[in-house]
């Protein structure tokens, strides 16, 4: 199973529907509309449509209403909940240090590795580096966020 369908299993496990569709606009990507994420048949890999999959059911279990007009606070909340709930759930912090325990030292490899698009990784470093500033501790590693992304086993 590649990883979309592993992403399209915990959508429907999650009560959530999931269809490709054709936009007429070939930049959109997805949409997600009471309770169905529409994922477009124009993205060419598993690990793309398994990101922009991850980001609508980020949707479906953290949003409620109406929130296209980014303008409105409380829709940039909503949408910043959901992309931290998609980074989370395809990358992690223990995502982090399971790919640097797996050998990978930059940011493509690392996406490899983790089945995400790099353009995927990058954004939720930034998130990581936005809520936890130059470094966070996990079971027995660091993660440095700044200046560069560094992972160090404490010993």
């Amino acid at each position: 199973m590649n990883i979309y369908e592993e992403m399209q299993d915990r959508a429907y496990n999650a009560g959530m529907n999931v269809i490709g569709y054709t936009f007429r606009n070939k930049t959109i990507k997805g949409l997600y509309c009471d309770g169905t994420a529409a994922i477009s048949n124009n993205i060419d890999t598993n690990a793309e449509k398994a990101c922009v999959l991850a980001e609508k059911l980020g949707h479906h279990l953290t949003s409620a209403g109406n929130i296209l007009s980014l303008s409105d606070v409380g829709s940039r909340k909503q949408e910043f909940r959901a992309r931290m709930h998609a980074y989370n759930n395809m990358i992690g912090l223990i995502g982090i240090i399971t790919a640097y325990e797996h050998g990978c030292r930059n940011t493509y490899e690392m996406a490899e590795y983790l089945n995400v698009t790099e353009e995927f990784l990058n954004d939720a470093l930034d998130a990581y580096r936005n809520k936890y500033g130059v470094c966070t501790t996990v079971d027995n590693y660091v993660i440095y966020f700044i200046p560069a992304l560094i992972v160090m086993k404490d010993l």
